[in-house]
């Protein structure tokens, strides 16, 4: 994998496939870019953008850019969402917690 930011020029973008090639500034063979690669992006790539990217080898042996972005172009961070909480668990606890306290009481009222 290239650590290095490369920088290169969307050559071709097919919208509906999401995904396009970049000319790298330097030369060479025009490298793979997968929408995926330009995550966060505030807005889709349009053919004659700038794009700064890194390079993997992936598992076909095919050269692709990855850790992407548009030059000029904001990145939205993605906020974490909370895990979803298991009310199922939280009722079931209320509810053991609770039989315990009537329990305590009962005994402590009658011994």
């Amino acid at each position: 994998m290239t650590k290095t930011m490369i920088k290169g020029v969307l050559k071709t973008w097919k919208e509906d496939r999401g995904f396009g090639f970049i000319v790298p500034d330097g030369g060479g063979k025009d490298i793979f870019i997968h929408i995926s690669a330009l995550k966060g992006t505030s807005r889709r790539p349009v053919t004659g953008d700038i794009i700064h990217y890194q390079v993997v080898k992936d598992n076909r042996g095919k050269y692709k850019a990855v850790n992407a972005y548009i030059d000029g172009v904001e990145i939205i961070e993605e906020k974490s969402q909370p895990e979803p909480a298991n009310n199922t668990v939280k009722v079931v606890a209320i509810l053991v917690g609770v039989a315990v306290i009537l329990a305590l009481v009962a005994y402590f009222i009658n011994p």
